[in-house]
């Protein structure tokens, strides 16, 4: 069987919600898959003025997925560049952050927990795509302190995950994506790509893996992963002499920011299932109406 199921699931993991500024609805379904390695978050009240979708595609697990939908909306929120206002290196921060938050001891207790099987994840559904209940919006702080243990030279998951979110503050929408997750927005009918798929048969990606000691074989990074960039694959992040941005893999997100106005009508985020034509597995998505 593999990795593939002889008969999809089909059940539908799916919810809305509305402010006074956004409508959104969102939908996830497991597929051909043997296990769900999607995760998305739906924070239409990030703060007073910023509302927050992203949908996350794991790979060799969902640990990652799981990690990034509870962590990185909070790191934006919590980074120095946010409370000057500038929102997207607080993103760009917070992307690169999640490698930095999954090494050591605690990150390793944290994706153990978030791999392991049965109601631990269950359990969780409400916090990975909820907003924090009344009262807890105070614990969003940078609290991740070391600790000491069997595993605190853990250098990181082999598993990974894409990445890909919209911030909508005031009239501004922020995209920031890392893999071949997409962002599209709605505007007068027409669609308009908000987001690069970064496979490593792009002059820029492949270019930065060979510099970094890599390679490419039938599109595929060391021929093995068929993205080049994403949150996690630590073992593809090693080269001590480089920045993480050039890194054979790199969690670094493309960016890109737009002036709303009245004619922009939505925005869907989706994993890569959901666009391939005649493909009906991993789809895990947020739409939010504006």
């Amino acid at each position: 069987m593999g990795v593939y199921l002889s008969t999809p699931k089909t059940d539908k993991l799916s919810a809305d919600g509305e402010n006074s500024r956004v409508r959104f609805g969102l939908s996830s379904m497991q597929g051909w898959r043997t296990t769900m390695e999607d995760a998305h978050a739906a924070l239409p009240d990030l703060d007073e003025c910023t509302s927050f979708f992203g949908v996350y595609d794991g790979h060799g697990g969902k640990a990652v997925s799981k990690f990034c939908a509870r962590h990185l909306h909070k790191q934006v929120l919590i980074n120095d560049a946010n409370s000057s206002g500038d929102l997207p290196t607080s993103l760009h921060k917070a992307f690169l952050r999640m490698d930095e938050m999954m090494k050591g001891q605690r990150g390793w207790r944290e994706l153990t927990e978030l791999g392991d099987k049965g109601n631990k994840i269950s359990g969780m559904i409400d916090d990975i795509i909820w907003p924090p209940k009344g009262g807890d919006s105070d614990k969003i702080r940078e609290d991740w302190d070391t600790e000491e243990g069997p595993n605190s030279n853990f250098p990181g998951p082999t598993s990974g995950s894409t990445a890909c979110v919209a911030v909508i503050r005031n009239d501004k929408l922020i995209v920031a994506n890392a893999g071949d997750s997409r962002c599209v927005i709605s505007r007068k009918g027409q669609a308009y790509n908000l987001s690069t798929d970064h496979k490593p048969d792009l002059e820029e990606e492949r270019e930065r893996i060979l510099g970094a000691g890599g390679f490419v074989v039938a599109g595929r990074v060391n021929a093995s992963l068929n993205l080049s960039r994403a949150i996690g694959d630590m073992e593809l992040k090693q080269n001590d002499l480089l920045p993480v941005e050039r890194q054979i893999v790199t969690a670094e997100p493309e960016l890109k920011t737009v002036q709303l106005s009245e004619d922009d009508e939505f925005i869907v985020l989706a994993c890569d299932g959901i666009w391939a034509e005649g493909v009906t597995h991993k789809p895990g998505f947020a739409v939010s109406d504006m």
